[in-house]
């Protein structure tokens, strides 16, 4: 059977009933057996839960009762969401053996809504350090090309869901960490508003830049997700009370009247080469096609953001790992070690002043809103080799991502392209805050004007040559 399937796809023929949960979540269990140990993928299998899951999704049907978008829908966790007697290791040494009594909410709301759960899905450890070998369990590989990485730290999903073991998953992002893997993998990933999605029963990395979201094949497919994860949670401090919307249903028109405001000084700043500038102007074209005005914009550089998102974020992650940092450092990997020390540098005074930099940073951003409807840049370069990141890597690589985990505003990551390796290249659409649905719209429509999403890696070829 074949699983390279949308989500989307999956839902209407489950409820045409020319598919079922059950024989579409058997196939995607026999192709992760098959393929996944050229990826590594997924840690934690769930093939028990998740045919029980896919079981009761069918008898709901059978019985008439529909649950919403995400019902018989297979999916994968990152293995720092929290799931009820299921291992939840962060990657860590430290954490090799913890089994969660509770579930994360955001994994009560998905089962809640019938979806089916396949398993842990691979991590850099603590959604920080990484790629890395010496924790708990091998880096996942890209499938497009196993020797390449697929960014991080959602790495295992973004993977997953281009290898087609899955049409959606959990990431988190901290300053990408769901674009990133999306860029990396060819698939979509938002980063929906801060505030919008629950937090809680999810390991921490910056409590005040942390956001949980969907990646996904598609856009529409990403909608879907988050039209059931999304929601006001007053345990959670960082939660926003503000209306859940329906965002697959919403996805539908084209772009007349839209403005878009490019950042080109940005793409300056990174020193963007000739071929991904190109692929981003393309895609620009398609979106004017689509009845979009395209306007240069200005914001603050992207170091300035980078700067005040690293005191902040490096001091709370200090915060939240220094007892094992301290107690029992051989427990961490050697990348989390060194990046969590960082945190132990920074004086307070330097993290108020951030803090304070920060405030001025969104206010300038969100200044820039009052004048266009979406910001879009690329989301990065396509995957480099998988091999270990150098430590200074984390002060000097400039960011198209980061910004927007300092202003909390919603950023989708789309598939624009391929290089000359095969390798994706990537779309990144900026929503002023709480616009999920525009966001994701702007996304969906350059989705249906493109053949992108045709488009899947041939990871079989790879299990020949290693058998070769």
């Amino acid at each position: 059977m074949d699983t390279f399937l949308s989500a989307a796809e999956v839902a209407a023929r489950y409820r045409d009933k020319s598919l079922s949960p059950v024989e579409f979540t058997k196939a995607c269990l026999a192709r992760i057996e098959a393929l996944d140990p050229v990826i590594t993928s997924f840690i934690t299998l769930t093939p028990e839960r998740a045919l029980a899951d896919a079981a009761a999704a069918e008898a709901d049907f059978a019985r008439g009762v529909d649950r919403g978008p995400m019902q018989g829908i297979p999916y994968g966790q990152k293995d720092i969401v929290e799931t009820a007697g299921i291992r939840t290791t962060g990657q860590s040494k430290s954490l090799a053996d913890y089994v969660p009594t509770t579930d994360a909410v955001v994994e009560t709301k998905l089962r809640r809504a019938g979806g089916v759960l396949l398993g842990k899905t691979t991590t850099w450890e603590f959604a920080h350090g990484g790629p890395s070998w010496d924790v708990v369990a091998p880096p996942a590989a890209n499938p497009w090309n196993p020797a390449h990485h697929p960014a991080g730290s959602s790495s295992g999903t973004g993977a997953a869901i281009a290898a087609g073991f899955m049409p959606v998953g959990i990431g988190t992002d901290t300053g990408g960490s769901i674009r990133m893997p999306a860029a990396a993998c060819g698939t979509a990933g938002i980063k929906a508003t801060y505030g919008r999605v629950s937090r809680r029963g999810v390991f921490p990395n910056s409590f005040s830049h942390d956001h949980v979201g969907p990646l996904a094949w598609t856009s529409m497919d990403a909608a879907m997700m988050l039209s059931v994860i999304a929601g006001f949670d007053p345990l959670d401090p960082g939660c926003a009370d503000e209306p859940v919307l329906p965002y697959h249903e919403m996805l539908g028109g084209d772009l007349t009247g839209v403005r878009i405001g490019v950042p080109w000084h940005w793409l300056d700043e990174a020193g963007t080469p000739d071929a991904s500038r190109a692929a981003f102007e393309e895609a620009l074209a398609v979106l004017a096609e689509a009845g979009a005005t395209i306007v240069p914009i200005t914001l603050p550089t992207l170091q300035d953001f980078s700067d005040a998102k690293k005191v902040v974020a490096m001091s709370e992650l200090y915060s939240i790992h220094r007892k094992t940092l301290i107690e029992t450092p051989e427990l961490l990997g050697e990348s989390l070690r060194y990046r969590i020390q960082c945190g132990a540098l920074i004086r307070a005074e330097d993290y108020v002043q951030a803090t304070r930099w920060r405030t001025l940073l969104t206010r300038a951003t969100q200044s820039v809103f009052a004048t266009v409807d979406f910001i879009l840049t690329p989301t990065a370069e396509p995957a480099g080799k998988l091999e270990p990141t150098p430590h200074e890597w984390l002060f000097t690589h400039k960011s198209f991502t980061t910004p927007f985990n300092t202003t909390g505003n919603p950023a989708l990551s789309i598939c624009n392209g391929f290089n000359e390796a095969g390798l994706p290249y990537s779309l990144q659409i900026v929503g002023r805050n709480f616009d999920e649905a525009g966001t994701l719209k702007v996304g969906h429509v350059y989705e249906t004007l493109t053949a992108w999403r045709k488009e899947r890696p041939k990871l079989e070829s790879f299990v020949t040559a290693e058998a070769a």
